[in-house]
């Protein structure tokens, strides 16, 4: 196969491992910047260009999209599936996990646990929201925010109510959510292909930090997760039609609950906690599901 990566930077490790991965398989995959290239939106003959040459047809598309460039780069991914390149994760589901709200309402509308949420436009509504949410502790975060940056654990509701006016003086998205304490700084990233649950990991926060982020000086194990919380995993990406994703879930004393679905997983963390190629099985995956114009929009909302 003839596999195309827009990602703005080879040699970060996923983007090495997936090279590696299709290579070691007789596939030749190229990596594209997806800043640099730009497009012919023609309705009979859709191309793209790259360093003033037209790429050629390729037969699948594997998105790297970094979170700064996401208008963008679902311009460039949507253009592929015009010509009829099979995606990895289509454009509209990559658009569903990056907005918050979006795939927050997605998620609740088929009915997957997750914790108590609450959003609002008018300062105003500050104390309502936060009484909605539970009261304090309250977890304060920006709807364009990505890996921990824009997320504010409030310890009290005068805290709580000064962020939410802060935030929203500056005419900023955010979101009021229930903090999960007997999580204890503590989450799940279960990584799902196909469908399939095929790694998951248990990070946890360094000390007094309630994020638990790997970059973040977080710390990465394997974890043997439940059935309710794989059948979890599973649905979330299902209803966001997501075919490879990392969902991040806390362990509420309710069950399972769902932080947020991360269609661009990064395969460090999870590599080295498990042991599991998770880069041989996305390619796997692509050898068993590309075919020309296979591009029809999955999942709802």
């Amino acid at each position: 196969m003839k596999i195309a990566m827009l990602a703005r930077n080879a040699q970060l490790y996923s983007h090495k491992r997936l090279k590696e991965a299709a290579e070691a398989r007789g596939h030749e995959l190229n990596i594209i910047n997806t800043l640099q290239c730009y497009m012919n939106i023609a309705s009979r003959r859709p191309e793209i260009y790259y360093n003033s040459e037209k790429l050629p047809v390729y037969d699948a598309v594997i998105p790297r999209i970094g979170a700064s460039i996401t208008f963008y780069g679902l311009a460039v991914l949507r253009q592929f599936e015009m010509m009829g390149v099979y995606p990895l994760n289509e454009s509209v589901a990559i658009g569903r996990s990056r907005d918050k709200l979006r795939s927050m309402q997605i998620l609740a509308r088929e009915g997957i646990g997750l914790p108590v949420t609450t959003f609002a436009h008018d300062p105003k509504q500050t104390e309502e929201v936060v009484r909605l949410a539970g009261g304090a502790p309250l977890v304060v975060k920006l709807l364009e925010g990505t890996q921990g940056i824009g997320v504010v654990l409030a310890d009290t509701n005068r805290s709580a109510k000064s962020v939410i006016e802060a935030f929203r003086g500056a005419n900023v998205n955010i979101l009021v959510q229930e903090f999960i304490k007997e999580a204890g700084g503590s989450d799940i990233r279960v990584l799902v292909i196909g469908g399939k649950v095929v790694a998951a990991m248990k990070r946890t926060g360094a000390e007094g930090e309630f994020r638990s982020n790997l970059h973040r000086g977080g710390s990465a194990q394997t974890v043997k997760i439940s059935p309710e919380e794989r059948s979890t995993a599973v649905r979330a990406a299902r209803a966001l039609g997501l075919n490879v994703c990392g969902v991040d879930m806390l362990r509420a004393n309710h069950g399972a609950v769902i932080m947020e679905v991360n269609s661009s997983p990064g395969l460090e963390g999870v590599e080295k906690a498990t042991g599991i190629d998770i880069a041989g099985r996305v390619i796997e995956f692509l050898e068993k599901e590309a075919r020309p114009g296979k591009t029809r929009t999955r999942g709802k909302g």
